[in-house]
């Protein structure tokens, strides 16, 4: 006779899947400092593995020199981005002490109109909002100063960026080993495939926001442009990056453009800078982000909320911007494990994209070292 396999009732296994969440959870919190560059570094290793094969196997590099000049070229992008960025922040600093005087005088100006327009009296509700406007705008020297102080730890974060996408990209058929090793004969299929697809889905999807910020950016710099704002470059650019963390980027960009512009020009002008932020991001959710992004990544909307509000909690703003492509790993692993596709699917949306539930053929194992 058979001996039955014993399965434990859903309630224990869910227990221990909670127990199991939350210490990975505080692990994670604990190794932020560590496992953070080396989570970008792999994102950043999976987007130039193309780069890398190219030099490698086009121009017989050796692989060291393949994955050093692949990485060569993403340093160089980043740099130029960071140097427009910079100089534009330098600039509005050099400003700051003029910006505080004209919102002080816009602040003013906008008490009068509500006094005569509306015959409110608002004296004191106007004057707290003066008061905590002149406080901040007079500490913002100090904001600055504390920004430009924390660059040398943006700088090492970097580094170590830089560093653990170099490593991975050296050792990537090392690891691939490993994970064929570690996993078993019977499990090597499954393996095999959730590798190929965390490679192409995630490298689909980066290269899609990437395209989506780049257009985003562009065309609110355009829009800035021909409303008149003084930064119009530095304002457009932001809403750009922001743009690429989901559902909170939006309103981080609209608070920043309103402000600024409202410092620097007139309340018409922020409103319509406010009214050109939310109309780019109505069509980019609708036109832009289906078309250029796609269904590269489908997951649920709730979760995915909950994802990044988890992950601001945990990591901050990096944690925001690793919590789709994290849960998208998880979502792959998720629907080729039997015991596991449950979860798969709740992360999932109502309809499965085909790019995720499709069975694809497998590689042979030189096809896949060589990758």
């Amino acid at each position: 006779m058979p001996e039955k396999k014993i399965v434990a009732p859903f309630y224990e296994r869910l227990a221990l899947v909670l127990v199991g969440l939350l210490a990975l959870g505080y692990l994670v919190i604990l190794g932020k400092e560590f496992i953070d560059p080396l989570v970008f570094g792999l994102l950043f290793a999976i987007l130039l593995l193309p780069i890398a094969n190219f030099f490698e196997k086009k121009l017989r590099l050796p692989r060291g020199a393949a994955a050093s000049f692949s990485l060569i070229s993403l340093v160089a992008i980043m740099y130029g981005v960071m140097y427009l960025v910079g100089s534009q922040v330098a600039s509005l600093a050099n400003d700051w002490p003029m910006l505080s005087k004209q919102v002080s005088s816009s602040i003013h100006e906008v008490q009068n109109w509500i006094q005569s327009s509306f015959h409110i009296n608002m004296e004191k509700q106007l004057n707290y909002v003066h008061r905590a406007t002149s406080e901040i705008m007079s500490s913002g020297t100090e904001v600055v100063g504390t920004t430009f102080g924390a660059i040398s730890s943006l700088m090492l974060f970097l580094v170590f960026i830089i560093i653990f996408t170099l490593l991975i990209l050296l050792y990537r058929r090392l690891l691939f080993k490993f994970l064929l090793e570690v996993s078993g004969e019977d499990n090597e299929h499954t393996v095999r495939d959730i590798v190929e697809n965390v490679q192409r889905i995630l490298r689909q999807y980066i290269l899609g926001l990437l395209l989506e910020m780049f257009i985003v950016a562009c065309v609110a710099c355009s829009l800035f442009l021909l409303i008149g704002i003084k930064y119009a470059i530095l304002l457009g650019i932001l809403v750009g990056l922001f743009n690429i963390i989901p559902y909170v980027g939006i309103f981080t960009a609209l608070f920043l453009s309103s402000l600024v512009t409202f410092a620097t020009g007139s309340p018409q002008q922020a409103l319509f800078v406010a009214i050109g932020v939310v109309g780019i991001h109505l069509v980019d959710s609708n036109v832009l982000l289906p078309t250029v992004v796609g269904s590269k990544v489908r997951l649920n909307a709730l979760l995915s909320f909950l994802g990044i509000v988890v992950g601001e909690m945990m990591w901050g703003l990096s944690g925001m911007f690793l919590a789709i492509p994290m849960m998208a790993i998880f979502k792959i692993i998720f629907d080729r494990i039997d015991s596991l596709k449950a979860w798969g699917v709740l992360l999932g949306g109502e309809t499965e994209p085909k790019i995720l539930s499709a069975k694809l053929p497998s590689k042979s194992p030189k096809e896949l070292d060589a990758s």
